[in-house]
């Protein structure tokens, strides 16, 4: 069976990074994991960014006119 077709599971994947264990990881691998890090917070932060701009602008279209 596909699993394509079912939601997404959701959880809190902050929580569970923070509870791994580091002291396995050499030198070299920190850094990697520091640099997949800056760049997925850069790619949420440009998310919610778009997501903003996307509810500000749906807010100004459907907010009721005053005056009328």
């Amino acid at each position: 069976m596909e699993d394509d077709d079912r939601p997404r599971q959701r959880g809190d994947a902050a929580t569970k990074l923070s509870s791994e264990s580091l002291d396995a990881y050499s030198l070299d691998e920190l850094e990697t994991r520091i640099s997949l890090l800056e760049a997925e917070i850069a790619r949420v932060e440009s998310h919610r960014l778009k997501a903003s701009a996307h509810r500000q602008a749906a807010d100004a279209l459907f907010r009721p006119r005053e005056g009328k």
